[in-house]
């Protein structure tokens, strides 16, 4: 499947539904808006099925076409946007993309299931974000300010602010291009990655006193639980990036972060060097990034915690 296809069934679409996972971040929030903006100058009533949008990402543009339902049942085209298989989509929203007359898939996971009719994976982009770049330069799709915006927030968020191995030469590039059109990078990069709310705050000085090591220091844990998150009157984003205080210590190889759901706990892993936390994470019916990846474990928090640390530690050095 190509992307000159994927254009063909946007042009003969009239109504276009955008999804993209479950908790959204910086890739699937910005990869999403930005194809409901370019899809949107080209006259489509194209909407985001999207909830639980983080504040530090209230800066982005087209936020007004994020909706949490639809009266369309069944919409002309359904594109999932960084997501590896349809049921890490919000359960809510898989019906509109199953009663799609067409549905498509952009992605960058390292395990993709190729769950739709066009199928746009690409393991060695650093973000979804990143696809679209080079895809609506192929297409010929123009990336306005805005759009722009939406798709340098993707690649911030999921480069780490640029610091991580997976950055490439056309990370950098865009960044260059958005700069000469007069997007304000530096903005972008403080309001995605260093502002935090009080309630972020009080988060992470929680997990940092629950810091635990493990594997003469090579493991860092710790976990949340739905009471504190009612406790300190947490909203959603307000856990994201805990999982990478643990990742900045010296000696770390992995850092692993659970935290409660309605049925166990989520894991959230991250790895410095080696370890393919994916291929760890798979062994719980998870995945993700070789350095970024994670997995539900439906057990209580000593159990989970002890089944997650034990299989990473098998793959240890």
């Amino acid at each position: 499947m190509t992307l000159d296809e994927i254009l063909v069934e946007i042009k003969n679409a009239e109504n276009i539904v955008i999804m993209a996972h479950e908790a959204p971040d910086g890739d699937a929030i910005g990869s999403s808006l930005a194809m409901c903006l370019a899809t949107r100058n080209m006259g489509k009533n194209s909407y985001v099925l999207m909830k639980d949008i983080p504040e530090n990402f209230s800066y982005l543009p087209g936020r007004e076409f994020v909706i949490t339902g639809s009266d369309i049942e069944t919409f002309d085209l359904a594109i999932v946007l960084d997501c590896p298989n349809i049921k890490r989509v919000c359960p809510e929203f898989i019906p509109y993309f199953e009663n799609a007359k067409v549905k498509a898939q952009i992605d960058h996971h390292n395990r993709n299931d190729m769950f739709a009719d066009y199928n746009i994976v690409n393991h060695v982009s650093p973000a979804t974000a990143q696809i679209l770049v080079s895809s609506f330069e192929y297409l010929g799709i123009e990336i306005t300010k805005e759009i722009g915006i939406c798709l340098l927030t993707g690649v911030i968020t999921d480069t780490n602010g640029f610091r991580n191995s997976n950055v490439t030469v056309e990370s950098f590039e865009f960044a260059s291009w958005a700069l000469s059109k007069g997007i304000n990078l530096s903005k972008i990069y403080k309001q995605a990655m260093l502002t935090m709310t009080k309630e972020k705050f009080e988060a992470e000085k929680l997990a940092m006193n629950r810091l635990e090591f493990f594997a003469d220091g090579k493991i860092a844990f710790t976990y949340m639980t739905i009471a504190d998150e009612l406790e300190l009157g947490l909203k959603p984003g307000d856990k994201d990036g805990i999982v990478e205080i643990g990742k900045s210590i010296e000696g770390v190889e992995v850092s692993i972060f659970l935290y409660e759901k309605e049925k166990g706990y989520k894991a959230s892993l991250r790895s410095n060097e080696y370890v393919n936390v994916s291929e760890v994470c798979l062994m719980f019916g998870g995945g993700g990034h070789i350095k970024a990846a994670g997995a539900n474990l439906n057990m209580p928090l000593e159990e989970a915690k002890k089944a997650i640390i034990a299989e990473v530690t098998k793959n240890l050095k």
